[in-house]
């Protein structure tokens, strides 16, 4: 019986290992300059990189307004 739980125990420690190396990888994949591994990242042009990037939606400011402190 003893020997059974210690089995049991040990396969859900490796699948939680598993597990969490699996969720590491991804973030892993991209380098510093937003690169892909051998792929380069596409550059913006200058119209995209001034474009705004923020919009101050009705759910945006609803937020705003409930969580004042």
């Amino acid at each position: 019986m003893r020997d059974n739980d210690t089995k049991g125990r040990r396969r859900i420690l490796g699948l939680v290992g598993l597990a969490a190396g699996s969720a590491a990888t991804p973030a892993a994949a991209f380098n510093a300059d937003g690169s892909r591994g051998r792929i380069p990242a596409e550059p913006e042009s200058e119209a995209e990189k001034r474009k705004p990037r923020y919009r101050e939606t009705d759910h945006v400011r609803a937020f705003y307004r409930t969580n004042r402190g």
